[in-house]
């Protein structure tokens, strides 16, 4: 077999077949992935420079000053990049150790066989995040160069340190695939190894890279279902994306179709704890590397699981303007939450101290009890603020605790004369900008940047002595 790749390493494995083997007869027909994904298509794909430049422009002058003025990335820890809202849309790959998660991307984009697949075993093998993207030419990238790079969306990855940095690699590649989506291989879970023997935070890292993905794949086997400590970790993670979660039970051919049955529900009775939605995550049966099904097993079942996989990927790829367009909002709507709270805590405080008080006193109780000052329940009160959409109160305990409540000022100072105020910036872009934006996307018309330029995409302003 050809070398392989495995964290820009250099792996050679040699096998022995017999003259008379013909080796090439056992590869599957790929042909459907490139007629599900389109790629034997000549149609380039949809530009979308001016709606990104849009888009990003409106986070930068309605958004981010607000996340700025009330430090929301210290709270969530998400802070956006121009290369994340550039970004071609993020595939996840998680699961155990040796599942066939580096066997499923080397088969999506034909490498098996070749001397750029990912190294493959029955061990656990990846020891490393692997980003697979596109480039001119095939070449590895190290970690500490993909964070060094501000173009890139992975630059706030720096702050997990040095050790994992060393456990980041970048394998480019030119691939039609590879031109409208990102591949990302993870070590599989080890449910016996502690997350301080990798060396750095995995679990932070692994809800970093799931926070900004648009579709995860958990890859299981049949003979690796059971549920440990860590497994349930990750599954917590994931709460509130079971949307762009779909389950993957690999290696399907391995069994018997009565086998299959037994062994499906006993992934679902696994799983139902840790999945605590009214719909469960889409599963996928197949097996998803590049040689021909085990005989006498489902081989059309598999091959249409597979094209159902597929077109759950390709409509990924389709809607890429719209989930990032979405994916803005919905972080818009969380920062309008955070500064409207902050602005109550803000309040509160002032209104409950006096000449007499202790500050820190005052703090303390509104802390340790902000239902008692309705500090929340108010919140409620606001338009487009849902319950579901409101932070953990444990959460400001600590964010007060590193930053003085005395540090931050009320949204009603927070205006000036030429730039407005902040609070209305942030309502106009998820009321109106974003909306108006996305419509535009989804008529096919590409927005212009001029034609907000004067109103700031709102409505003209109307001039009093003019009689109508």
């Amino acid at each position: 077999m050809p070398p392989s790749f495995s964290g820009g390493k250099l792996y050679i494995s040699i096998c022995i077949f017999d003259e008379d083997e013909d080796v090439t007869s056992v590869l599957r027909d790929r042909s459907h992935i490139d007629e599900t994904l389109r790629l034997a298509s000549e149609q380039k794909a949809k530009d979308y420079a001016a709606a990104l430049e849009r888009l990003r422009k409106i986070y930068h002058t309605s958004i981010r000053p607000m996340e700025q003025a009330y430090k929301y990335n210290e709270l969530r820890q998400h802070e956006i990049s121009d290369g994340e809202i550039t970004s071609k849309p993020m595939v996840l790959f998680l699961g155990p150790w040796s599942v066939g998660k580096s066997s499923m991307i080397n088969y999506l984009l034909g490498l098996s066989d070749s001397p750029y697949q990912l190294y493959t075993g029955a061990e656990p093998t990846t020891s490393e995040f692997t980003v697979i993207m596109h480039g001119e030419k095939i070449r590895s990238v190290e970690g500490i160069v993909m964070a060094a790079d501000s173009s890139r969306s992975f630059s706030p990855l720096e702050k997990f340190g040095q050790n994992f940095l060393e456990k980041l690699i970048g394998i480019e590649m030119p691939h039609k695939l590879l031109e409208r989506v990102t591949f990302v291989d993870t070590p599989g879970i080890i449910e016996n190894r502690k997350q301080q023997e990798r060396g750095y935070p995995f679990n932070d890292v692994c809800q970093w890279f799931i926070d900004r993905a648009d579709l995860i794949f958990v890859v299981f086997d049949p003979t690796k279902l059971d549920v440990g400590l860590e497994l349930e970790m990750l599954f917590r993670q994931l709460k509130g994306r079971e949307s762009q979660i779909r389950i993957i039970l690999n290696k399907a051919d391995n069994l018997a179709t009565q086998d299959l049955m037994r062994v499906y529900g006993a992934l679902f009775w696994s799983l139902a704890p840790l999945i605590n939605v009214t719909e469960p995550p889409r599963v996928y049966v197949s097996s998803f590397w590049p040689y021909d099904y085990a005989p006498d097993t489902s081989r059309d079942l598999f091959k249409k699981e597979e094209i159902s996989l597929l077109e759950d990927l390709n409509q990924v790829i389709e809607n890429r303007m719209e989930n990032k367009i979405a994916f803005i909002r919905q972080h818009g709507i969380r920062v309008r939450i955070h500064a409207l709270l902050v602005d109550r805590y803000v309040q509160t405080f002032k209104e409950k101290m006096s000449f007499f008080s202790d500050p820190e006193l005052v703090f303390k109780e509104i802390v340790d009890d902000p239902d008692k000052f309705y500090i929340f329940k108010s919140i409620l009160a606001k338009t487009n603020v849902s319950k579901f959409d409101l932070p953990n109160r444990d959460a400001y305990r600590d964010f007060f605790g590193i930053n003085q409540i005395t540090s931050f000022k009320p949204l009603s100072a927070q205006c000036s004369y030429i730039g407005g105020c902040l609070l209305d910036k942030i309502e106009k872009a998820i009321t109106n900008e974003l909306p108006a934006l996305l419509s535009s996307i989804n008529s096919g018309k590409q927005p212009g940047l001029s034609s907000c330029e004067a109103t700031g995409c709102g409505e003209k302003p109307k001039n009093r002595y003019r009689k109508n």
